[in-house]
């Protein structure tokens, strides 16, 4: 059985326990996710920044000009967070929650791309999909963040 990734020590910090592997594949997330944010034309931008108002126009664009340059602002924040710290063996609680929120973002991207539904019988059937290495980091991603919550937690 493998052992908890991330674990709080006794001064309160975060002890992270993550293999090469799984900080190389943290690493490139954020390029990623900000050819997300650049793209103002990509259709998963839409769960980034949702819509509020959906049956006002107006509203909506006062909405989005007063809100959406703080979320991006808190989405880019976030990354930076995880690329500065992805090699860290020790984290505050500020920096974990980066992490959480970073990983969180890249859930809803995947999320989208994957056309992921709460029933769940969209998954590939056969490791032959082309889907399925993208399942397994949003299956990945997913544990880990549910891994950072509960160490939040305790």
């Amino acid at each position: 059985m493998r052992s908890r990734p991330v674990r709080r020590t006794r001064s309160g910090q975060f002890e992270i326990r993550l293999s090469p592997e799984e900080r190389d594949l943290l690493r490139g997330l954020a390029p990623r996710m900000r050819e997300v944010f650049e793209d103002d034309a990509d259709p998963v931008r839409g769960r980034l920044f949702p819509v509020a108002y959906p049956e006002d126009d107006d509203r909506q664009t006062e909405y989005r000009l007063l809100v959406q340059g703080e979320l991006l602002d808190s989405h880019l924040a976030a990354l930076a967070i995880l690329e500065e710290t992805v090699d860290a063996e020790r984290l505050d609680e500020d920096a974990l929650l980066g992490w959480m929120r970073s990983l969180n973002e890249v859930r809803l991207v995947l999320g989208v791309r994957l056309e992921v539904t709460e029933e769940g019988d969209e998954r590939p059937t056969s490791s032959d999909d082309p889907r399925t290495p993208a399942y397994a980091v949003y299956d990945y991603l997913t544990w880990l963040q549910g891994e950072i919550i509960e160490a939040l937690a305790r």
